[in-house]
């Protein structure tokens, strides 16, 4: 019994360990890295395809769903972004489709990337960047670097200053509202990198566990839950891409 719960501890351990290089701070994970990149470029791959073969006629399978995929990011821009940047919306694009990407890895066999890995000599493959805290918290400060840009941009360097400082609560009360400001800041992307980490670690280790099980349990309950999982990952990259809109129309809001 006791060499069976190691053998299973094992097993899940060795699937949720990233391949890396270096220690500590400094290491690098290159199964994210790997994954990331590959996704992103299969995502700039399948719309720029798009766009090249676009037809005012009768649209083909993929135009018809970037068309979708596009219409449906721009009616959220519309209604969560009150400013005027022509970048937000490729942006929001940009976040949903990748986080999708990212999240969509889950949905593979468990054994599958690992095996053919395996093969090559390479020991460790963890294929779903968003169960990563780097690449989730990565894509989180991203966002709030870019709520920054914005901010000094649209209001200036000293009416953004003075916002920190003044608001809520009124010039009197500068320390306070610098605390609260740096409390709102830095709930932002941990909110943001822990919330998609959390449901797409949680979801991927129910995959493995799933995986430990027989075969015809795992016929019975891996379906019904690769379906649930995918309304899971859809609504966390909706939620992502949701949120950032929201941040950076925050940012553009001149008092």
């Amino acid at each position: 019994m006791s060499e069976s719960g190691h053998s299973m501890t094992g097993y899940i351990v060795h699937h949720l360990t990233p391949l890396k290089v270096g220690e500590g701070f400094w290491s690098i994970h290159l199964d994210t890295m790997f994954f990331s990149i590959s996704l992103g470029a299969l995502f700039l791959w399948l719309f720029m395809k798009a766009a090249k073969t676009a037809t005012s006629g009768v649209p083909g399978g993929l135009q018809n769903f970037c068309e979708i995929m596009v219409e449906f990011v721009d009616t959220q821009v519309k209604d969560s972004f009150h400013g005027r940047n022509p970048v937000i919306a490729p942006l929001a694009l940009t976040i949903f489709v990748w986080v999708f990407l990212w999240n969509a890895m889950d949905l593979l066999p468990v054994d599958l990337l690992p095996a053919i890995a395996g093969v090559f000599g390479i020991p460790y493959l963890r294929v779903v960047p968003s169960t990563d805290l780097n690449s989730t918290f990565g894509m989180s400060i991203a966002v709030l670097l870019l709520v920054y840009y914005y901010s000094i941009k649209v209001k200036g360097l000293g009416h953004f200053t003075m916002e920190i400082l003044t608001h809520p609560f009124g010039k009197w009360f500068m320390p306070f509202n610098l605390l609260l400001r740096i409390v709102e800041d830095l709930a932002k992307p941990i909110s943001l990198g822990l919330r998609l980490f959390g449901n797409l670690y949680a979801g991927e280790l129910i995959f493995i566990l799933i995986a430990l099980l027989p075969w015809w349990v795992q016929f019975t309950l891996g379906w019904p839950w690769a379906v649930f999982h995918l309304l899971i990952i859809t609504l966390q990259a909706f939620i992502f891409m949701v949120l950032t809109i929201v941040y950076l129309s925050m940012a553009h809001e001149d008092h």
